[in-house]
């Protein structure tokens, strides 16, 4: 069952993603040194449609958490990427190439082997708060870094870095969510009176303003790629650094997961390299967009 709401989760952010591009096109540019850009956004029914799935792809994503491991659900979501990758063609003449139709492949197979030989077991809901506030000055640190090297080059280049930002931040969100879903079974009030739940909102919504910004480069394939590839990344390091989630299967089993959930992340790496040479819709907006950030 968590497996099952990890992928409709994967295919309704691919969905949202792609909704979500259709609508930043029909704008002059999304960019963070314009704040009204994104409120623009708003006012676009394509990319109200794609929020709207957005916010049931999360919680689709929550029940999965609360039901199975951070290590397995987060890498699943890399098949947000093979979702995106027909959507794009379809609604938002999006370049599909031989390398991302190879990629997509190298991702299937190696998250089929990834859950064939993993299970990760063990673990726990919540961690100690000095663990919780190491995780999340690194992190932050690292997405400062990224968003200094982002400000400048091609729109693929902003695509990725931004997608980066936004994947970092969605694998904390990610792991914020399971003591969140936690405390919300001793009810609302309890949820309400930890530090976990506001921390998941502005790591939410941070990640969603940044991916905006991405899919409005007009570069699809490299925006959903690197969020894909990111997000489980820090998931897994995440499940196995303050959750304490360990693989339980023999030694060789782990070894075979582990390579196999490399070669998946290593498709999705292969799709974000994609320069998608050729018309793109409103090519000139996703340039202008990726000047103004």
């Amino acid at each position: 069952m968590a497996a099952a709401l990890a992928l409709m989760a994967a295919f309704l952010f691919a969905v949202a993603a792609t909704l979500q591009q259709k609508g930043a096109l029909n704008l002059d540019g999304v960019s963070l040194a314009s704040p009204m850009s994104l409120v623009r956004l708003v006012g676009q029914r394509v990319w109200l449609f794609g929020t709207a799935a957005l916010l049931v792809g999360y919680v689709l994503q929550a029940g999965a958490l609360d039901r199975g491991r951070l290590a397995v659900i987060q890498p699943l979501l890399v098949t947000t990427i093979v979702f995106a990758l027909p959507l794009g063609w379809l609604l938002t003449n999006q370049r599909v190439g031989r390398r991302e139709v190879g990629g997509a492949g190298v991702i299937l197979l190696g998250l089929a082997a990834f859950t064939i030989f993993g299970d990760p077991a063990g673990g726990k809901d919540n961690a100690p708060n000095d663990e919780w506030a190491i995780a999340i000055v690194v992190l932050v640190t690292i997405c400062g870094g990224l968003l200094v090297l982002g400000r400048h080059g091609t729109p693929t280049r902003v695509a990725a870095v931004y997608g980066s930002v936004a994947g970092i931040l969605f694998g904390l969100s990610a792991a914020l969510t399971k003591p969140t879903v936690d405390l919300l079974h001793e009810g609302v009030g309890v949820m309400l009176s930890h530090w976990q739940c506001y921390a998941l909102a502005v790591a939410g919504v941070l990640g969603f303003v940044l991916q905006q910004v991405s899919l409005g480069t007009g570069r699809l394939a490299p925006s959903v790629a690197t969020v894909s590839v990111v997000n489980p990344i820090v998931g897994v390091l995440l499940g196995v650094a303050i959750f304490d989630e360990r693989f339980s299967r023999p030694t060789w089993h782990v070894v075979v997961a582990i390579i196999s959930l490399l070669v998946a992340l290593g498709g999705a790496v292969l799709i974000s390299l994609s320069s998608q040479p050729g018309a793109e819709p409103r090519a000139e907006a996703g340039e202008h967009s990726a000047a103004l950030a």
